[in-house]
C-alpha cells in the first residue's frame, strides 16, 4: 500500500482534537522518586520506633535516602561547580550527617519532605506549560484561502498573510483575526471578549482567530499574521505575567542560599576550630553533627506547610481547589478585588428572563412563548435553546413546526399551527413588519445606543418601546412575529449567580476597597449587573489586553489584586494579578491552569471564605515560625555555649517539629470552613 494512503492513527493516550495533552503524574521523574522514598520510609518508621532489628528497617532507610536524595544531591554538586550552594544539598548533607551518628529517622524525614515538595512543584510547572501550549489549539491548523482567480485552496494557517481572504463555513473556527468581507453569521466569541451570547457578524465587522462560526458562511479578510492574533497575544501575556512573579522567587532563593552557607560554615567551624586547639575528635564530631541536626530547618519547613496544607484540604472538602501552598498564602494578602461578569457573577447559560406580550396580540404569555419555542425548537442557537428550555420548564405543549428556515443575524421562520412565526433580532425583523392593531407602524428602525431614536420609538410604537425596555435592563431582546405582526418581545439574559451580591459585599469588606467589574460585555448590560450586585466601578467593553493593563496598573501602584474569572480572555489578567481564582464549571482549560484557585462548584460565596481561611493560615504560619525559630535558636545556643546531649538535642528538635505541626493542623477542624465563611461575611480585617 502506498505510504500516502496509510492512515496515521494517534497514540492511544492522545488527547481529543483541540485539547492539550495532560501531564500524567507518573510521567514526571521527580514524582516517581518521591513516591519511592515515601514508600520506603513509611514501613521503616514504625519498625525503627518499635525497636526492631536494624536489618529490618536499615535497608528501607537506605532506599529512602537514595531515592529521595540522589537527584537534589547531584543537582547541588553541579551547582557547586557554578559556585552556588543549593539549600537542597544542605538538607542532603544534614540527612547524611544525621545517619552518620545513628539518627537515621531524622535524616529520612528531611529527605521525604524535600522530595515530595520538589515533585509537587515539578507537576504544577509542567501542567501550566501544557495548558499554555494547548491554547494555540483553539485556532485551526489549516484554512480555506480564496485565490485571486476565485478558487479555493487549503493552506496552513501559518501561511496566511495580511490581505488574504479566507472562507469560513458554518461550524468552523476562524483561522485568523480579520474583517468580514461577505456573508452574515453568528459567532461565539465568549472565550475572547467575554460576551455570553453569540454576536451577529456581517460585512465590516471584526472577528478573532479561534472563535466559533455559527450558521452562516463568512468570507474574511486577514488583518493580522497568526503570531499577532488575539489568541497568540493571550499566550504571550500569560507567559509574560507569570515571569513578573519571578523577583519574589529570586528573593527566596537568595535567603536560602545565605542560610545554607551560614549553616555549612558554622558546622565546619564548629568541627575544625576545636580540633585545631587539640579537642577530642569524637566529641568534636558529635558536637558538629548535633549542631547540624538542631540547626536543620525541619521545624521551619513544618511551620509553613501544615497551616497552608490544612487550609488547602479544608477548601478542597468544600469545593475549592487551591493549587499550592504558595497560592494559598498569596490569597490572604490581597488588597483589591476584580471580577469578570459572564460565568463569574452570572451563570454561563442564557435563560428567559421575561415575556412582554404586546397590546392587541390576543395572546397570553404562555401562548406567545409556546409559539416562539415551537419555531425555535429545530435551531441550535443558544438563544433558541433558552426559549425552548423556558417553555419546557413551564410544561407548555410545543406544536410541530414546518418549513423551518434560519437566517444568520435575523432569526428563524417556521409555520406553526398554520401561522407563520418569526423569532429573532428586533432590528432585522421589525423593519417592514406589520404594526400592532392600535398604532401605525413606525418606519424608523431601532438604533442601539441612540437615545433620541430610542425616545422616539418608545413614544410611537409599543413593540419598539418593549425592545428598548428589555435592552435597558441589560438583557437581549428577541422579537416574536406571527403572520408578520409583532406579538411579543422576549428578554433573555444570563441569570445572576446565587449569592453574588453577598459575596461582592464580603470581598469589599475583606479588602477594604470596593470591588471592580472588568468585562468585555456592553456597557448597559454591565452597568445593570453592577447595580444588582453592588459594584459601582464598572469597566465594560474590555479586551484581554485591557484587563491586563488595568490589573497591572493596580499592581504597579502597590495593590495586591485578586482577579476572579472563567474564560480564556480572563487568563492573562489572572496571571498578571497577585492571585487568581477561576470558576470551575465554566472555566476554560488555560484559565483553570493559570488560576491559583478553582471554585469547582461555582459558588461565588466560597471566594471570601477562601481569602479568610488564607489569612488565618498566614497567622498560624507566623506563630509557627516564632516557635520554630525560638526552639532552634535555643538549641543552637545551648550546643555552642554549653553541652547539649545528643538525645536531648534530637528530642528538642523533634519536639519543636511536632509542636508546630500540630498547631498548623488546627485548620483541619470541621469548624474551620463555616467559621471562615461567617468571618468573611462580617469581618473586614480578618
Amino acid at each position: 500500500m502506498p505510504a500516502e494512503l496509510i492512515e496515521e492513527r494517534p497514540p492511544a493516550d492522545a488527547p481529543p482534537p483541540g485539547r492539550p495533552r495532560r501531564t500524567r503524574v507518573r510521567e514526571l521523574p521527580e514524582v516517581r522518586w518521591a513516591a519511592l522514598a515515601t514508600a520506603a520510609f513509611l514501613p521503616a518508621f514504625p519498625l525503627d520506633l518499635a525497636g526492631a532489628p536494624a536489618w529490618l528497617w536499615g535497608p528501607l532507610y537506605a532506599v529512602c535516602y537514595a531515592a529521595g536524595g540522589w537527584e537534589p544531591g547531584l543537582a547541588g554538586l553541579r551547582a557547586l561547580r557554578e559556585r552556588t550552594l543549593d539549600v537542597d544539598l544542605l538538607m542532603v548533607v544534614a540527612a547524611i550527617g544525621a545517619a552518620a551518628i545513628g539518627q537515621f529517622l531524622d535524616g529520612a524525614l528531611l529527605i521525604v519532605i524535600f522530595a515530595v515538595s520538589g515533585a509537587l512543584e515539578a507537576f504544577a510547572t509542567r501542567r501550566t506549560a501544557d495548558s499554555v501550549r494547548g491554547l494555540l489549539d483553539l485556532a485551526p491548523d489549516t484554512a480555506a484561502r480564496i485565490t485571486p482567480g476565485g478558487a479555493e485552496e487549503r493552506v496552513d494557517v501559518s501561511a496566511l498573510r495580511v490581505g488574504d481572504t479566507v472562507l469560513v463555513r458554518p461550524g468552523e473556527r476562524l483561522p485568523a483575526d480579520g474583517t468580514v468581507r461577505e456573508g452574515t453569521s453568528d459567532v461565539q466569541q465568549a472565550g475572547i471578549t467575554g460576551e455570553p451570547l453569540p454576536v451577529d457578524k456581517g460585512p465590516g465587522d471584526e472577528v478573532f482567530a479561534g472563535t466559533l462560526n455559527g450558521t452562516g458562511a463568512l468570507r474574511v479578510t486577514v488583518d493580522r499574521d497568526a503570531s499577532a492574533s488575539v489568541i497568540a497575544r493571550i499566550v504571550a501575556m500569560v507567559e509574560e505575567a507569570s515571569e513578573r512573579k519571578a523577583p519574589g522567587q529570586l528573593l527566596i532563593e537568595r535567603i536560602e542560599q545565605r542560610y545554607a552557607i551560614g549553616v555549612v560554615a558554622a558546622t565546619l567551624a564548629l568541627f575544625a576550630v576545636p580540633l585545631a586547639f587539640g579537642a577530642d575528635l569524637t566529641e568534636t564530631l558529635l558536637r558538629a553533627m548535633t549542631f547540624m541536626i538542631v540547626a536543620s530547618p525541619c521545624a521551619v519547613v513544618l511551620a509553613t506547610m501544615p497551616p497552608l496544607l490544612s487550609a488547602i484540604a479544608t477548601c478542597g472538602r468544600h469545593g475549592v481547589l487551591v493549587k499550592s501552598a504558595a497560592a494559598m498564602e498569596r490569597l490572604g494578602a490581597v488588597t483589591r478585588m476584580a471580577l469578570d461578569k459572564t460565568g463569574t457573577l452570572t451563570e454561563e447559560s442564557a435563560r428567559l428572563r421575561g415575556t412582554q406580550v404586546l397590546p392587541g396580540s390576543g395572546l397570553t404569555e404562555d401562548e406567545a412563548l409556546a409559539l416562539a419555542a415551537a419555531a425555535e425548537r429545530p435551531s441550535e442557537h443558544p438563544l433558541a435553546r433558552a426559549v425552548v428550555t423556558a417553555a419546557r420548564e413551564r410544561g407548555l405543549r410545543l406544536e410541530p413546526a414546518a418549513d423551518f428556515a434560519s437566517a444568520p443575524g435575523r432569526g428563524v421562520r417556521a409555520v406553526v399551527t398554520g401561522h407563520t412565526v418569526q423569532v429573532g433580532s428586533p432590528t432585522a425583523l421589525l423593519d417592514g413588519a406589520a404594526a400592532p392593531p392600535e398604532r401605525p407602524a413606525d418606519p424608523a428602525p431601532l438604533t442601539r445606543g441612540d437615545d433620541s431614536v430610542r425616545t422616539a420609538v418608545m413614544d410611537g410604537c409599543p413593540v419598539r418601546a418593549a425592545v428598548a425596555e428589555v435592552e435597558d435592563s441589560g438583557a437581549t431582546a428577541v422579537a416574536v412575529l406571527v403572520d408578520g405582526r409583532p406579538v411579543a418581545v422576549l428578554a433573555i439574559a444570563a441569570p445572576l449567580r446565587a449569592g453574588a451580591a453577598e459575596a461582592v459585599a464580603a470581598l469589599g469588606r475583606l479588602t477594604g476597597a470596593p470591588p471592580v467589574l472588568l468585562t468585555g460585555d456592553n456597557k448597559r448590560a454591565a452597568a445593570r449587573l453592577g447595580e444588582e450586585v453592588g459594584i459601582t466601578d464598572v469597566r465594560a467593553g474590555l479586551l484581554p489586553q485591557d484587563k491586563v493593563a488595568t490589573v497591572r496598573g493596580w499592581e504597579d501602584a502597590g495593590e495586591r489584586v485578586l482577579m476572579v474569572g472563567d474564560g480564556v480572555n480572563d487568563a492573562p489578567a489572572l496571571a498578571a494579578a497577585h492571585s487568581g481564582v477561576a470558576m470551575g464549571r465554566a472555566g476554560s482549560a488555560l484559565t483553570l491552569e493559570t488560576a491559583d484557585a478553582v471554585v469547582v462548584r461555582d459558588e461565588l460565596a466560597a471566594v471570601p471564605a477562601v481569602v479568610t481561611l488564607s489569612r488565618r493560615a498566614r497567622r498560624l504560619v507566623a506563630q509557627n515560625l516564632v516557635i520554630a525559630c525560638v526552639c532552634i535558636g535555643a538549641l543552637v545556643v545551648w550546643d555552642l555555649f554549653g553541652h547539649l546531649p545528643l538525645p536531648l538535642g534530637v528530642a528538642g528538635h523533634e519536639g519543636s517539629t511536632v509542636l508546630v505541626g500540630l498547631n498548623g493542623l488546627r485548620l483541619l477542624r470541621t469548624s474551620a470552613w463555616p467559621g471562615a465563611a461567617r468571618a468573611g461575611r462580617r469581618d473586614a480585617g480578618s
